[in-house]
C-alpha cells in the first residue's frame, strides 16, 4: 500500500485543480480523510482476521461499495454546509475509491477486493510500479521506507501535482482569468 502520507494526493490534486470556490476547505479535509479511512482495516490484524479474508487488509474497505458508503456518510456529516450535495458525494467517492486503486498499483500484498461484495476476488493493476509500504514503523524508518517514499513521489505525487495544476489552468482559462 502507499503510505498514509500519499493517499491524500488524489483529493488534494482535485482540490488544487478545482479551487476553493468549488472544493471548500471543509470538503477538502473530508476528501483527505476519505482517502485514508480504508486503511483502518489494519485493525483486523489485531482481531485475528486473516489478511486474505473479506474483512482483512485490502478487503471490503478497499471496495467501490465501501467508497460509496464513505461518500454518503461524509456528505451527510458535512450537511448543509455543502451547496452541491451530488458533487460532494462524487468528490468523496473519488477520494475514497482512489485508496484501493492506488493500492492496486503497488508491488506487494494480495491485491484489493475492488468489487466486494459481488466478488471477493482481489485485483492488481496491470502494472505495479509503486513500492509497497511496510506495515510496521521500524521497517518504515529504514532505507526501505525511503525507497517507498521515493517511489510514491515519482508515481503518485508528481502525476497528481501535474494533474492538479493542469486542471487549475484549464479552469482559469475557462473562466477567463489567468492564474
Amino acid at each position: 500500500m502507499p503510505t498514509i502520507l500519499t493517499h491524500p494526493a488524489v483529493p488534494l490534486a482535485i482540490g488544487i485543480g478545482l479551487g476553493r470556490e468549488i472544493i471548500s476547505p471543509r470538503l477538502l479535509l473530508a476528501g483527505v480523510a476519505a482517502s485514508i479511512v480504508p486503511d483502518l482495516d489494519v485493525i483486523a490484524f489485531r482481531l485475528g482476521i486473516p489478511y486474505a479474508g473479506e474483512f482483512g487488509h485490502r478487503g471490503f474497505s478497499h471496495s467501490l461499495l465501501f467508497a460509496f458508503g464513505i461518500a454518503l456518510v461524509g456528505t451527510f456529516v458535512l450537511g448543509s454546509l455543502e451547496r452541491r450535495r451530488r458533487f460532494a458525494v462524487a468528490y468523496l467517492f473519488v477520494s475514497a475509491a482512489s485508496h484501493g486503486i492506488l493500492d492496486s498499483f503497488t508491488n506487494g500484498g494480495l491485491g484489493i477486493a475492488l468489487f466486494w461484495p459481488v466478488s471477493a476476488e482481489r485485483y492488481f493493476a496491470p502494472v505495479q510500479m509503486i513500492e509497497v509500504s511496510p506495515l510496521d514503523l521500524s521497517s518504515f524508518m529504514s532505507q526501505r521506507g525511503l525507497d517507498v517514499l521515493e517511489s510514491e513521489l515519482l508515481w503518485v505525487w508528481m502525476p497528481c501535482l501535474l494533474f492538479g495544476l493542469s486542471l487549475r489552468i484549464a479552469f482559469s482559462i475557462r473562466r477567463g482569468r489567468p492564474e
